[in-house]
């Protein structure tokens, strides 16, 4: 008799408050992107994968095979991985940069750290509806690109893929109390609060 196994996803704790990252992220905005949206794409995901037999065991493993696997699980997969790594290239630590063989790597592939932000704030702009905005790690260099929905460039269906280092969530939820349609305003404050010393520890990986 085959023994069904458990897998779920827990909510990862913040490592700031929501006031943390003003005024360039509001308090009120965290928090319901938080215990809201991520919170909901948790839940789904694993009501997505309640009682049913998988060969994965990560979420990283799911979104490599996520053309194996239905609109639920690539959706909310998909949100559930975006918002852990977004929470953690932010930082209160305000006015970081980047540095080492990441800094390095931004020059060789870009040029200059304004060249990746210009290059990264087109994709953020380009991106037609919602989506998000990458900048991934391929091989020892950098590339940025843009996904639609909750898609991301782990993903096995991605337009362009590869591990992702940087990224912003450019659903409305995301920014509109502050920003409303001022979605470049609110990429530009982004940059404010990138937390460069953990880009450059996933670069690095």
């Amino acid at each position: 008799m085959e023994t069904t196994r458990t897998l779920s996803f827990m909510l990862p704790k913040l490592k700031y408050d929501y006031s943390a990252l003003e005024p360039f992220i509001d308090a009120k905005t965290m928090e319901i992107h938080y215990t809201k949206h991520h919170a909901s794409y948790t839940n789904n995901l694993n009501a997505a994968i309640e009682s049913k037999n998988f060969e994965e065991n990560t979420i990283e493993d799911f979104l490599r095979r996520i053309s194996q696997h239905d609109v639920s699980i690539r959706n909310n997969g998909g949100g559930y991985y975006n918002h852990n790594l977004l929470w953690e290239i932010m930082t209160p630590v305000k006015g970081q940069q980047p540095k080492g063989k990441l800094l390095d790597a931004i020059d060789s592939s870009f040029g200059s750290i304004k060249d990746l932000k210009d290059a990264f704030t087109k994709a953020a702009m380009g991106r037609f509806g919602s989506g998000w905005a990458w900048l991934i790690k391929r091989g020892n260099s950098l590339v940025v690109s843009s996904t639609p929905n909750q898609d991301n460039p782990l993903m096995d269906v991605a337009e362009i893929q590869g591990v992702p280092v940087l990224c912003i969530d450019l659903w409305e939820h995301a920014y509109y109390l502050k920003y409303q349609n001022r979605r470049a305003e609110y990429i530009e404050a982004f940059w404010q609060i990138i937390n460069w010393d953990e880009v450059e520890r996933r670069f690095n990986m």
